[in-house]
This record gives structure tokens, C-alpha cells and sequence, in this order.
């Protein structure tokens, strides 16, 4: 497995959309609001891309896994990270956030933010095993309730 860069202009962005839908159907009936992922398309992919970092996960040519991250003034923020769910639990989530933390201290940047949702509970163990610490709780706009947990990884 390798991990790599895509350019906005690369010609796979219907692989990535594929793979996220996949990454995150098994989300479907369990947050609540859905996920943003069904808002995706092809071109906004794209459009994202041309904002943000990419780094793919690369098997034999296929894409197996992605991630999503924006460069703010002190910190990254991952919004979309995603792994075939077949291969879940195989370290790729993990490459692909060593990936995202080597830019961010290559970019001199004090920390890495990610949000999860409240329901997610193995997300949270995961990010906390990588070392995401949680520092607060959201809620979406409409919901009384906190529906977000953002987490925080400080680097030295």
C-alpha cells in the first residue's frame, strides 16, 4: 500500500465518491442528521480538492482509502476520512492521518481538529488511540441536542 497526493485535476474523482459512499453507508439510520457524504458529487469533490489536501491510499492501482484535510491559520481540519469497509482495521485510517500529520508539522501547524459524530463511538476510540483528545460538543443547526464531538491532536 502507498499513500499519495491527488491533484483537483486528477481523473478518479468518481472513484473517491464511490469509496466514501461506501466508507460511510454503514452510517445511514445511525447519526442522526445524516451525513453530509450524500451531498457529494463528482464535481464538488473536485471543487474540494482544489482547496483542500488529498492524500489517497493506493492498493495494486485502486483507491482504498482517502482523506479530506483544509489548512487553517494554526491548524489542519480533516473533514472527510474514509477506508473501503473491507479493509477496515488494517492500519490504512491510520497512514493516511500520519500522512495528514506530516503535512501539518512540514506547514509548521500546532495541531490537527477533526469532528465525529456523537453516535460514532469506535470513531472516537480510534482517534483517541491516535492521539485526538476530545474539546467539545456540538450540535447541528436545528438540534437541541449535541450531535458532534470535536477532537483535538496538539503536535510538538
Amino acid at each position: 500500500m502507498s499513500i499519495t497526493q491527488l491533484a483537483a485535476d486528477c481523473d478518479r474523482w468518481d472513484e473517491v465518491l464511490a469509496l466514501v459512499m461506501r466508507a460511510f453507508a454503514a452510517m445511514d439510520g445511525v447519526i442522526d442528521p445524516p451525513s453530509s457524504a450524500h451531498r457529494l458529487t463528482v464535481d464538488n469533490l473536485q471543487d474540494k480538492a482544489g482547496r483542500e489536501t488529498v492524500f489517497a491510499a493506493l492498493k495494486g492501482g485502486r483507491i482504498i482509502g482517502c482523506v479530506f484535510v483544509l489548512e487553517r491559520t494554526d491548524d489542519f481540519y480533516v473533514g472527510k476520512l474514509a477506508v473501503e469497509p473491507d479493509l477496515q482495521g488494517q492500519g490504512i485510517g491510520r497512514r493516511l492521518m500520519q500522512a495528514v500529520e506530516a503535512l501539518a508539522r512540514k506547514r509548521g501547524k500546532c495541531a490537527i481538529e477533526l469532528q465525529t459524530r456523537i453516535e460514532l463511538t469506535g470513531n472516537h476510540a480510534a482517534f483517541a488511540r491516535l492521539g485526538f483528545r476530545e474539546t467539545q460538543r456540538t450540535a447541528h443547526e436545528g438540534y437541541k441536542r449535541a450531535t458532534s464531538i470535536t477532537m483535538r491532536k496538539e503536535l510538538s
